[in-house]
């Protein structure tokens, strides 16, 4: 028992011959291209909130195809797709007007690529928050003369925030899970090292175990800091029953 013990130390130690340094770099990885989707999704799930809301039906039409479309195709198709088809018609093209081809790495594709499927997911999530404000806020911030910019900041966003943020901890849920399909682009995050890892030592169980509790640890970090959130966004709210 106690040699298994230490061989499995071993296999999982930071410094090599272990494995354990590629899992947490795989593990940082995975975060650094969570966060930079969540940060894109946001800022297209923004927009394409306050596009639906804006009464401008061709917006809203070419919006409500984007949230349709992309909720619609799953993540594999969409990163394999702009990975190799979408970098392949942009060199194309490239070629035609005499330009240097264009080189996208696996990092930065994940990014674009999770960053705009949870856009869409992210622009529902936001217009049902901002459709839960009661219309007498808004109108009393028109009647105050407060432009759009200082109507969202002042009143949308802290208001939208309490009825958001339950979805958007999902989401994000959601994409340090996606994050291991950009393995097929061949960029190395948790997923793929812990194959790698597997695959070199035949230790498939160890590695897979391993894998599974820095994910558990990641989800529990995560949730205790969207609880932190949640309680500073509806501080002065009147608590549930």
């Amino acid at each position: 028992m106690a040699t298994s013990q230490q061989g499995i130390l071993e296999l999982l130690s930071p410094y090599p011959p272990g494995w354990g340094g590629v899992l947490l770099t795989g593990a940082a990885s995975t975060v650094a291209i969570s966060v930079g989707a969540l940060l894109i999704g946001l800022l297209l799930g923004t927009g394409g909130a306050l596009g639906k809301l804006s009464g401008i039906r061709p917006l809203h039409l070419a919006l409500e195809f984007y949230t349709t479309a992309i909720r619609a195709v799953p993540e594999l198709i969409l990163i394999v797709g702009l990975y190799y088809a979408g970098i392949d018609g942009l060199n194309r093209l490239l070629a035609m007007l005499n330009l240097p081809a264009f080189e996208l790495n696996g990092f930065a594709v994940a990014i674009a690529v999770l960053g705009f499927v949870q856009g869409a997911y992210m622009t529902e999530v936001l217009r049902g928050a901002i459709l839960a404000i009661p219309s007498g806020q808004i109108e009393a911030a028109k009647a105050f003369g407060m432009g759009p910019w200082l109507r969202f900041r002042r009143i949308i966003l802290p208001a939208l925030l309490p009825n958001a943020l339950p979805g958007l901890a999902n989401l994000w849920m959601s994409i340090t899970k996606d994050s291991a399909l950009v393995a097929v682009v061949g960029y190395q995050e948790l997923a793929l090292a812990t194959r790698l890892a597997a695959a070199s030592t035949k230790h498939y169980f160890i590695f897979f175990l391993a894998s599974a509790f820095i994910y558990l640890a990641l989800t529990l970090v995560s949730n205790a800091i969207f609880d932190l959130l949640e309680r500073r966004v509806r501080r002065g709210q009147p608590k549930p029953a």
